[in-house]
């Protein structure tokens, strides 16, 4: 949305039963390694004894309120970026039915990991030399599909996404044909299908991997073409590990409606 970190605060549920102290130490230094990367400072926190392992922060920041970046504004003409890959709700199903390696582990570990402040700080870059970037929001756990949706109704317009531009992680589309698939996709799919114009081919995995919920996943980005070129070249100059995608486009049409082609 625009905004800069600037204090966290640790929330630590531990199942001090059943668990290693080890652990809890491991989770907090895993926190504080992000607090720091992302710019912040971590200034305490709360801890309690609970049946399940349970870890997040509150974090307060700034942001001007004209430089506040919403899901709506997107207008007819904005391309739609996307800044990781999809598949991290399917992949970790797979890990948990010993489907998959630790390559893979590994590879949806650092996915997962990987700030999305390379994409922030290129939008606010951009902003600064006069491109406008029209809408934003992250994509978690209503997949590609729930938040582009939310930013379509949010501004009145409709999306277009282009099939073959959608980034997936490698092995997905196997444990799709699979029916390795988590609950979460299929209630998402369940509950914003109606919104969906499908013009692929029936059990296309594609479908599937629009409603997969994404843990820690990428921003989604509807900004002019112009503004588009100049987002991408800088974030391929970075040192950011993914390849961020132009996967569509913000056209006229119902409030809400995601056309897939």
């Amino acid at each position: 949305m625009g905004g800069k970190p600037l204090l966290a605060m640790n929330i630590l549920a531990c199942p001090i039963k059943t668990m290693e102290i080890e652990v809890f130490r491991e989770v907090i230094k895993g926190g504080l390694s992000k607090v720091e990367e992302a710019g912040a400072l971590l200034v305490g926190g709360h801890s309690v004894e609970d049946a399940e392992l349970k870890y997040g922060l509150s974090v307060t920041g700034v942001v001007h309120p004209d430089r506040v970046l919403l899901n709506s504004g997107a207008k007819p003409g904005d391309r739609l970026i996307l800044t990781k890959p999809l598949g991290t709700g399917i992949l970790s199903t797979a890990i948990k039915g010993n489907l998959a390696g630790s390559e893979t582990e590994e590879l949806i570990t650092q996915i997962m990991a990987t700030l999305n402040r390379a994409p922030a700080d290129a939008i606010t870059a951009v902003r600064d030399n006069g491109y406008p970037v029209h809408a934003c929001t992250d994509v978690t756990g209503f997949g590609l599909l729930g938040h582009l949706h939310e930013m379509t109704v949010a501004s009145g317009v409709s999306a277009r996404l282009i099939k073959e531009r959608i980034p997936i992680i490698s092995g997905c589309v196997d444990f799709v044909n699979m029916g390795i698939i988590p609950v979460g996709a299929y209630t998402n799919r369940s509950f914003y299908s109606k919104w969906l114009r499908n013009s692929v081919k029936d059990g296309d995995p594609v479908e599937m991997l629009i409603v997969d919920p994404q843990t820690s996943g990428g921003l989604l980005i509807a900004a002019p073409p112009a503004t588009s070129e100049v987002l991408l070249q800088k974030l391929e100059e970075s040192d950011y590990p993914f390849s961020c995608v132009d996967i569509g486009e913000i056209v006229e049409g119902d409030s809400g409606a995601v056309v897939l082609v």
